[in-house]
């Protein structure tokens, strides 16, 4: 195996790297994980992203395929916070080449190298939709420190924020990232100081504010029929008010009306498959 920087002209084999590890790990549709790959590993974003000093591109190759070198993984990271932090974007593992140790020689070598460029710390950002992602990052000690919501292809998606817990510094951000706390609800009103919305058949539910599950777009709320929140309605989507939220056997949460969606982490012991 090796660990080098992409040509401009491997983007098309990158994007199948990456589209291949979204499918395996993401809760994202096909139209989605085609629209973030499109958007973010097109050839002229590929191009511009190796020729930017700020950015680290990585690719892991090995020699296994029957035609050549295969591209196996894939990792991008930066600096930001004014060259004061580097953070890793996007870190892929190709399904069939997991549990070799790519994962881990991507992340260490990313690291490596943003800290060369001048980073004193280094943060990482996984998409809340990536069941996996969340523990492979805290192998290596690093903690949930916080949420972003990011717009990519004209879409809006929760991104986790971890670092070491011992950086004493305020993490960094992007010009274009909103804190992803939610503080509107939309088609809800204010009753005896509860937070309530209507169905379409005109009964009252009860938002319970503090019984949040994050999603794409927007944040699930727990609905109940009474005020004491006893009896469960079912869920509140803050993107767009809806009521009309489905759960599948795996947890997963999706609006009817919007498409806002959330999958649940496993909370079974990962088994090194990025490592």
């Amino acid at each position: 195996m090796e660990i080098r920087a992409p040509e401009p002209d491997e983007a098309d084999r990158i994007q199948e790297v990456v589209d291949s590890s979204m499918t395996t790990t993401f809760r994202l549709s096909p139209g989605q994980i085609d629209a973030i790959t499109n958007e973010e590993l097109n050839d002229e974003a590929v191009a511009a992203k190796i020729e930017d000093d700020e950015t680290v591109l990585l690719i892991a190759e090995t020699g296994e395929d029957i035609e050549g070198e295969a591209i196996a993984g894939f990792v991008e990271g930066s600096l930001v916070g004014d060259g004061e932090w580097g953070e890793l974007n996007w870190l892929f593992v190709d399904p069939e080449h997991r549990g070799r140790g790519i994962g881990t020689a991507l992340y260490e070598g990313a690291t490596d190298a943003l800290r060369e460029r001048g980073a004193d710390h280094v943060c990482v950002t996984v998409l809340e939709a990536n069941t996996e992602g969340h523990q492979f990052v805290e192998r290596f000690g690093l903690e949930h420190e916080g949420d972003r919501r990011v717009e990519i292809a004209e879409e809006s998606f929760v991104k986790y924020v971890y670092a070491d817990p011992d950086a004493d510094l305020e993490l960094p951000s992007e010009a274009d990232d909103e804190d992803a706390e939610e503080g509107e609800f939309p088609e809800t009103e204010e009753t005896d100081g509860e937070l309530t919305a209507t169905t379409d058949g005109g009964e009252t539910v009860y938002i319970a504010r503090d019984e949040e599950e994050s999603g794409t777009a927007a944040s699930f709320y727990t609905a109940y029929e009474d005020a004491d929140h006893a009896e469960q309605f079912g869920f509140y989507c803050a993107n767009c008010g809806s009521l009309d939220i489905s759960l599948d056997n795996m947890d997963r949460l999706e609006c009817g009306d919007c498409g806002n969606s959330h999958a649940s982490r496993s909370g079974e012991s990962y088994d090194d498959s990025y490592l």
